[in-house]
């Protein structure tokens, strides 16, 4: 049967896109592909020496991706680029192993779970809030990390020392540096240089490997259930009748979880803080709501975030085949295909005055099917979306029920657009002490 062929989506010139996007593509790709987006709408497409991409925003269409045709994509060079350092986990797997490590990661999230997970957040929350001083200023996004590690540390981990959110620190860090170079032209050849960068990101994976493992086999030999994510992920896995999971695998899906549960969440917070802090309204009533238990108000504060800065800000697939979508586009095979959450959750057609800060519009209201993705869609959504919703709840709660996190600094806080929508640079937030609070804060 002839290939059908593909279809030639709006877009700039081959020369425009490589001579915007060389030498380091992914370092100008949320500027690149706003401005595509402004020009030619939802649906566009570009092409570069070594490949074609389109960028799908439009909800039908994000359907046929990530669900109705879900089988005729794989993850793009991105998410496998993760494997790096997150091995075969869910984030970076593909389909069989993918499907039968979900059915084991899963009962870790089940909601007796996450339950148990609620209170350890509380407690981690309600001491980093009594430790914040009154006047100090604080970088809340540094700050932010801190705690989620901690938190992340405890409750997927069941690890209370510091060995491993350290280890996770370095590595994490090494890898954001990285990822955009890895991810250029030539950047399989660069990770075979012995140049200091990735020299760093070697040995931080490296020691970290270490580490973790050393926690599966030890905690492998004691058993039991300690109310962690570990504990229930070793259990489920001894179940396996046939294939089960080596320590190596559970690695991966260990350093997936504790990255992407961390990560994802400190981000969320650090935007947060940051546009609470610039719009007083909110804050005031953000405060009644918590001084009042009403988590309502908090969690359209969560979704507001999650719309304007989604940690997950693109959606990477490669078409394993030619793809005919809904509206008939058709789509080569090996078409690089991205879905932009930074882009579709700012759509005028689906959200009025889509830059403004305004949890209120959560009021009554659900947006399209597939028109807000802060976690994914489909077989690949997120498996902790519940843990994480909890967790940025709780520990905005627990903050702003102490102090106000004021922002002196007039000027805005850029976006880094890396593996997740990070701040560009801190987020300097000055301690104020809420005159209602039900208990002082720390003194100098």
């Amino acid at each position: 049967m002839a290939e059908i062929a593909r279809t030639r989506l709006p877009g700039p010139g081959r020369w425009e896109a490589f001579r915007r996007l060389f030498p380091v593509p992914f370092r100008h790709f949320a500027d690149f592909i706003t401005d595509l987006s402004a020009r030619y709408g939802p649906v566009f497409g570009f092409d570069l020496p070594w490949r074609h991409f389109a960028c799908i925003n439009e909800p039908a269409l994000i359907k046929d991706v990530l669900v109705t045709q879900q089988h005729a994509f794989q993850k793009s060079l991105g998410a496998h680029t993760l494997r790096l350092i997150l091995g075969e986990g869910l984030l970076t797997s593909e389909e069989p192993l993918h499907r039968k490590m979900r059915r084991i990661v899963q009962p870790a999230f089940h909601r007796a779970r996450i339950d148990g997970y609620a209170r350890s957040i509380r407690d981690f929350a309600d001491r980093f809030a009594q430790g914040l001083v009154d006047g100090a200023t604080i970088d809340v996004h540094a700050a932010m990390s801190e705690l989620t590690l901690r938190i992340a540390s405890h409750t997927l981990l069941g690890s209370d020392t510091g060995d491993v959110a350290e280890a996770v620190s370095h590595a994490l860090h090494a890898l954001m540096h990285e990822y955009p170079y890895i991810l250029a032209p030539f950047g399989a050849l660069r990770q075979k240089l012995p140049l200091p960068a990735t020299r760093r990101l070697s040995d931080a994976i490296a020691t970290l490997d270490a580490i973790v493992l050393a926690l599966i086999e030890r905690r492998r030999r004691e058993g039991g259930d300690r109310g962690d994510a570990l504990s229930m992920l070793l259990e489920a896995s001894q179940a396996e009748r046939d294939d089960r999971p080596d320590d190596v695998q559970l690695r991966d899906e260990v350093m997936t979880l504790f990255l992407a549960g961390h990560e994802t969440t400190a981000n969320a917070l650090s935007w947060a803080f940051y546009l609470i802090a610039r719009h007083p309204d909110v804050e005031e009533r953000l405060h009644r709501a918590v001084d009042v238990g009403d988590r309502t108000y908090v969690n359209w504060v969560v979704r507001e975030v999650m719309r304007l800065y989604p940690p997950a800000w693109i959606i990477g697939r490669e078409t394993l085949r030619t793809v005919v979508l809904a509206n008939g586009v058709v789509l080569a095979p090996q078409t690089t295909v991205f879905v932009a959450p930074l882009l579709l959750h700012r759509d005028p057609r689906e959200y009025a005055d889509p830059e403004a800060f305004a949890p209120e519009r959560w009021r009554d209201r659900e947006p399209t099917p597939f028109a807000y993705l802060p976690f994914g869609a489909g077989a690949r959504r997120c498996i902790g979306e519940e843990f994480a919703w909890l967790e940025a709840a709780l520990v905005l709660e627990a903050i702003a029920g102490r102090v106000r996190l004021v922002r002196d600094d007039p000027r805005p806080v850029g976006i880094k657009t890396l593996v997740t929508l990070r701040p560009d640079g801190p987020v300097t937030l000055r301690v104020v002490a809420r005159t209602s609070a039900r208990e002082p804060l720390a003194t100098r």
